[in-house]
């Protein structure tokens, strides 16, 4: 018998890095609304109360960064007076003339991973799905309840036994809060409006361990008890740890960024080929060469939880997906402002996104 523990981790949208993520991908939609043809790549760094918006930006759309960046701050729950600095440059004439063919082109070099296992309804591996609904559960208390604030995380530990999922060994979550509260107080919420309407009783028992605010307290947090920067979560916007991550992030980028749509891709295609029944675990490695409108490698896995051998398996999916960046963005129809609800609780695994949806595969 063969055991082992593996841990994912999950952040609120109030962590810096996510307010940052969710600043830059803001920005994205609103340009996006206007101009559908933007090439964007806009990010931002928080302390304390400044924030900085910079980076690239070819665009007809007229965008307010300062008030923008300042709308995500007061909607995620902070209320203190930030100052923005704003640098944000014309996209580089070298790199728009590589992308702007008749067929759209890789605006970048770079690897890039999709996964999908059928642990879960949703095709995600298990551990981070319930990172993802622990933190999603946090945020909406935390709404309702004043005596929390809006910095958390959250982290899940399970037990696999010959390779399947047995049980759950860990769950920990931390939240900010206001002073006046007690660590008991703190406990008892997070247990009772946290953690138990979301946890899977088949997979607890009496040596589950629950982990609430195990540094005891946690008053400041934001950006005043650490610093934050656009696409420092890739783990937690992707797979947890459980399939290898690409070279680049996902937010702040528009579809011609095969960091962002090809990865996305890659996921379309796994989630397929588990959801068709052609494997358990799936895990493809796409990767592109900037101004070249196909990949330069297509790689497929099955972990051996296939029928088909691994090279059947590529076939099947070069016959029925198309990998041009055109293709992606059109099939996945990416030219519009759908980036805001990538931002938090992870990239992948929500049904309405357009790469979670079902199709058929002919083999």
């Amino acid at each position: 018998m063969s055991k082992y523990y593996f841990t994912s981790e999950s952040v609120t949208s109030g962590h810096p890095d996510k307010v940052c993520d969710l600043i830059a991908d803001s920005i994205l939609d609103e340009a996006m609304r206007q101009d559908p043809n933007s090439h964007m790549a806009v990010e931002a760094t928080i302390k304390d109360d400044l924030i900085l918006v910079y980076g690239e930006a070819s665009t007809k759309a007229a965008i307010d960064y300062e008030k923008i960046a300042k709308d995500v701050l007061k909607e995620i729950g902070y209320a203190e007076e930030y100052h923005v600095i704003t640098k944000v440059n014309k996209q580089s004439a070298e790199i728009n003339d590589a992308v702007a063919h008749d067929d759209i082109s890789a605006g970048d070099q770079g690897i890039m991973f999709g996964y999908a296992s059928n642990e879960t309804e949703n095709y995600m591996p298990f551990a981070i799905d319930m990172a993802h609904k622990l933190a999603k559960r946090l945020e909406e208390v935390r709404r309702k309840d004043n005596r929390l604030l809006p910095d958390g995380k959250t982290q899940v530990t399970v037990e696999y036994v010959d390779g399947r999922l047995k049980r759950i060994d860990t769950i920990v979550v931390s939240t900010q809060h206001i002073a006046s509260v007690t660590q008991d107080e703190i406990h008892d919420l997070v247990m009772n409006e946290v953690i138990l309407p979301v946890l899977d009783q088949r997979l607890v028992d009496e040596e589950t361990k629950y982990l609430i605010n195990p540094s005891g307290s946690f008053v400041v947090g934001g950006s005043w008890g650490d610093s934050g920067t656009t696409g420092r979560k890739i783990v937690v916007d992707t797979y947890g740890g459980y399939a290898p991550i690409g070279g680049g992030c996902f937010s702040s980028k528009d579809p011609t960024k095969v960091d962002r749509s090809a990865a996305y891709y890659a996921r379309y295609v796994c989630r397929n080929i588990v959801a068709n029944g052609l494997a358990e675990k799936c895990q493809l490695q796409l990767s592109y060469a900037i101004g070249k409108a196909e990949p330069t490698s297509v790689y497929v896995q099955s972990f051996g939880t296939s029928s088909y051998s691994d090279d059947e398996l590529q076939e099947i999916v070069l016959n029925n997906f198309d990998f041009h960046v055109a293709n992606i963005i059109s099939e996945l129809d990416l030219r519009r402002p759908i980036y805001r609800s990538t931002t938090n609780y992870g990239h992948f695994g929500k049904k309405d996104l357009p790469w979670e949806q079902f199709k058929k595969i002919s083999v």
